[in-house]
């Protein structure tokens, strides 16, 4: 049997001084599998782990057990801990839960919205051209979300942007944005243009509007990620 490959997750861990408490450990782990550094189906060692971290086993399983609660980690008896990996149906199925979610935020949040908020929104927005124009796919994966963010946050539904934000970062792994053709890219940022247009004019109906005609858009573009691409997990499979 050919010796096992070193995780790649474990290089990707970035530890100050070992013997870290248990949220240092939590937060650290959910920093690399939500960074997109350690794909879908990476194994997670719990030996190697509690080894790179200075500590026992202890804190180590329990950080998992709530990586596990946020969907960003699965176990399975005999075979360990691996970064949790959806199928096709469950990453479009996260995609319906955040646009159900996102718009219930966003009337409320083109009300509330501040100068400030407003201000954010813009630089999000800029921010997220610049991403376009160097033509970095990660970069532009992590500035989407920051922008679709500066747009929902004005709501101030703390548990309504608390869910939204979980069922973020359940597809993170997978890094979608990065994964699609440039061409997608630049489509869906089409559409951003135009949502924070009405955003700043304050007019709820037309950004509702421009949001479910480019969650249809995003919805089609996520389809093209498949199983072959080994982001995704064989529905078939036991």
């Amino acid at each position: 049997m050919p010796p096992r490959r070193r995780s790649v997750l474990l290089a990707k861990l970035s530890i100050n001084e070992p013997g870290g408490r248990q949220s240092t450990i939590l937060d650290e782990l959910r920093r690399v599998i939500l960074s997109g550094d350690a794909p879908p189906n990476t194994p997670i060692p719990l030996n190697e782990v509690a080894e790179v971290f200075g500590v026992s086993r202890i804190p180590v399983r329990e950080s998992l057990k709530t990586l596990i609660g946020e969907g960003l980690v699965d176990h399975r008896p005999n075979l360990g801990y691996t970064v949790a990996q959806l199928t096709s149906a469950e990453l479009r199925e996260m995609y319906i839960v955040r646009e159900v979610l996102e718009t219930a935020a966003l009337a409320t949040a083109v009300e509330l919205a501040t100068d400030s908020d407003r201000e954010q929104a813009i630089e999000a927005n800029r921010l997220l051209e610049e991403s376009i124009s160097a033509d970095d796919p990660r970069e532009y994966h992590r500035r989407s979300r920051q922008f679709h963010m500066s747009l929902t946050n004005p709501s101030r539904m703390k548990r309504l942007l608390h869910m939204l934000e979980s069922a973020w970062n359940i597809t993170e792994p997978i890094q979608p944005m990065v994964h699609v053709a440039g061409s997608d890219r630049a489509s869906l940022h089409s559409d951003h243009r135009t949502m924070l247009e009405a955003f700043l004019d304050r007019d709820s109906d037309a950004l509702l509007e421009i949001a479910q005609s480019h969650s249809g858009r995003l919805n089609t573009v996520i389809s093209s990620i498949t199983s072959e691409s080994g982001l995704l997990a064989d529905p078939t499979a036991d």
